[in-house]
């Protein structure tokens, strides 16, 4: 979800700035960065900013639990944000295109809770959602996550996928 903005935005660059530590190795002090911001941006704050950042949070969670809190934030926050705002923030970004990758985390999280029901209903949402994916790398590695969180939520396996975002442990 991350683009060079149409306009500077300061939420956004200091979420990406958080992100970009946590895929270098630092999740704790990544987490605590998007957590201050979080206090700062407030459950009412631009949803745009809320959905971003809860998304890359949950993934800075190795306990599936507090990674479908924010996950379900993520969501809820995209439900709220216009294409509009999308637009200002990147003239290439859709809001469609974020939910196959927001209900792929759900399906995730719940499979590895071992709440199937849900899972699966997560994972539908995100079927249905994977035409708005790019047709670039990244919608390449949502397409083949859909299928291996698929795959397992039909096998019953709660255990992380290896090719799941998030800590390593």
């Amino acid at each position: 979800m991350m683009s060079t903005p149409a306009t500077p935005d300061p939420t956004m660059e200091a979420i990406g700035q958080a992100v970009f530590e946590g895929r270098t190795g630092d999740t704790a002090s990544a987490r605590q960065k998007l957590l201050n911001l979080w206090s700062e941006i407030g459950v009412t704050g631009d949803p745009l900013h809320r959905c971003s950042l809860a998304h890359y949070l949950a993934d800075l969670y190795e306990d599936p639990a507090p990674a479908l809190a924010w996950d379900v934030r993520a969501l809820d926050a995209a439900d709220a944000v216009t294409e509009q705002r999308v637009q200002e923030h990147h003239a290439g970004l859709h809001i469609a295109g974020f939910y196959p990758s927001l209900h792929l985390n759900l399906a995730d999280n719940y499979r590895r809770l071992g709440s199937f029901d849900a899972a699966t209903e997560h994972i539908n949402a995100a079927k249905e959602h994977a035409p708005d994916l790019p047709q670039d790398a990244y919608g390449a590695v949502l397409r083949t996550a859909l299928d291996e969180v698929a795959e397992a939520i039909s096998q019953r396996n709660t255990t992380k996928r290896p090719s799941a975002p998030g800590p390593t442990t």
